[in-house]
């Protein structure tokens, strides 16, 4: 080591000594000349050497105008819009897996938990696959009033470039993938406990082709109930498109399959109510990137949006556990939970458009009128909604659907009606300016058009998988064991 150490010493001695030659150009030899013709196999060498550097600059000038702004004054590309896009499609797809799965499972009896996640879990990936073959085309290609076209089926033209704005469209299709995600899952809470796996996986895969890839492109894609009126029904991250969509769907399916075994007559309580708060609060927070990724960039308005969800979230919670608390004497953390994801619905198609004031006023309205579907309408009417899919969702999202066709003008401190049909000063000279009636009778529209389209698809794929299944609900050992055991080989829970 001695050795090595004073041998190392000396060539560092050596080297501040002597002044580095490495960068010095050899002197030709002598006698021969500086210059020598090079040879072809050397010139074509040094052209492919010269294309390749050029290729690369090119390349390297391509990724350091991200962000900048070209001749059009159109932006590039945002870092900063990206990573927002990014994050809210992670936290879109943290509702489904494992929020909306906790939130679920912990809602049904013991011996089904298993079933609901993985009925979850299995519609996560069959929406991821039938996205990326023909979903998104449908939904976001073509300008067809109803559907889209095949032009992007397979994710074709989907690269690394900036589409449009200031993201990739690999982004935009992971995002909107979330929501294609999230809204066939909801509806498994209204037929939870006794329909067949082969018959759901059916269902869904008719459903999203038939009924959410067609609404989602008339509402956000320039189709049908985007263009009517002044400026279209307001849809800002899913009322219409979600929540309304799938909760019509999951009242025509609980009508459809039946009652739950026992239903009326067998406690049927939440077996495990610490999962249903914790698969809540997940929603609660994955739901700022649902509505404050809605607005493709991390802007103003992506800002308003996180603020009205939390205060509709909140003020909606707050109402169900009152009107709870008055009405049997005790404040119920279920209650308190699916109050929670009543703000969350009510708020969602609003986000964009309304002020603080709108959103309280959205959170009682949703808090009050939701506990009212899912307690006194779901008796009077005597339908087994297992998990309160319609009372929450569908008449949660008509609820916020409405409010926002009042709340969005400028007297709520709400963005404005012309602003948010996108009408400008022109137009409005043109054509007149946007009015609440003319919103509202928009919002009515899309409401309706909404129910009636998903109802029909609904009746129509039911009545197919259970030809093709050879029925939908499982046999009644079945329903009386449990479907984790019967369906999935395993249990819950292992104690």
């Amino acid at each position: 080591m001695l050795a090595l150490a004073l041998m190392m010493g000396n060539l560092w001695a050596q080297a501040d000594a002597e002044p580095a030659e490495t960068n010095k150009p050899a002197a030709p030899a002598t006698g021969a000349s500086s210059k020598t013709e090079p040879s072809t196999d050397d010139k074509l060498a040094q052209e492919e050497a010269t294309k390749s550097n050029d290729d690369e600059d090119e390349a390297i000038e391509e990724v350091a105008r991200w962000g900048e702004t070209d001749d059009g004054g159109n932006v590039i590309g945002d870092s900063g819009d990206q990573a927002w896009m990014m994050t809210s499609s992670a936290l879109v797809l943290f509702m489904t897996l494992p929020g909306l799965a906790l939130f679920y499972g912990g809602l049904v009896r013991r011996k089904n938990v298993l079933s609901v996640l993985v009925q979850c879990f299995a519609i996560a990936c069959l929406m991821t696959i039938l996205w990326v073959i023909f979903g998104y085309s449908l939904a976001f290609s073509g300008d067809g009033k109803f559907f889209g076209d095949f032009g992007k089926a397979w994710l074709k033209g989907v690269d690394f470039t900036v589409a449009s704005g200031s993201m990739t469209e690999s982004v935009w299709v992971l995002f909107q993938m979330t929501f294609a995600i999230i809204t066939p899952a909801l509806i498994v809470g209204a037929f939870a406990e006794r329909m067949k796996f082969t018959a759901i996986l059916v269902f869904m895969a008719l459903w999203f082709t038939f009924s959410y890839t067609p609404i989602c492109h008339m509402v956000w894609s320039g189709g049908l109930i985007s263009t009517f009126g002044a400026g279209g029904a307001l849809d800002y991250a899913g009322g219409t498109v979600v929540h309304i969509n799938a909760g019509v769907a999951a009242l025509v399916a609980c009508i459809m399959v039946g009652p739950r075994k026992g239903h009326g007559s067998e406690n049927m309580t939440p077996h495990n109510v610490p999962l249903v708060v914790i698969g809540a609060a997940i929603l609660w927070v994955g739901w700022f990137g649902f509505n404050a990724g809605s607005a493709g960039a991390a802007d103003n308005r992506a800002g308003m949006a996180a603020l009205v969800t939390q205060i509709a979230t909140a003020t909606a919670a707050f109402t169900w556990m009152v009107m709870e608390w008055i009405k049997t004497g005790k404040p119920t953390a279920v209650g308190l939970a699916t109050g929670a994801v009543a703000g969350l619905v009510a708020i969602t198609p609003a986000s964009g458009f309304v002020g603080p004031i709108g959103a309280l006023i959205i959170g009682v309205a949703a808090g009050a009128v939701c506990y009212w579907a899912s307690t006194s309408l779901k008796k009077a009417m005597g339908y087994d909604d297992s998990l309160d899919v319609f009372g929450v969702h569908c008449v949660g999202g008509i609820v916020g659907a409405l409010l926002t066709g009042w709340l969005v003008s400028e007297s709520m401190g709400g963005l404005g009606l012309n602003a948010a049909a996108g009408l400008d000063e022109a137009a409005v000279a043109k054509d007149g300016a946007n009015t609440v009636g003319l919103q509202m009778k928009a919002q009515f529209f899309g409401i309706a058009l909404t129910v009636v389209w998903s109802a029909l698809v609904s009746v129509v794929a039911l009545k197919i998988a259970d030809a093709l299944c050879g029925g939908l609900r499982v046999p009644e050992d079945t329903e009386t064991d449990g479907l984790d055991v019967k369906d999935h080989g395993e249990e819950g829970y292992s104690l």
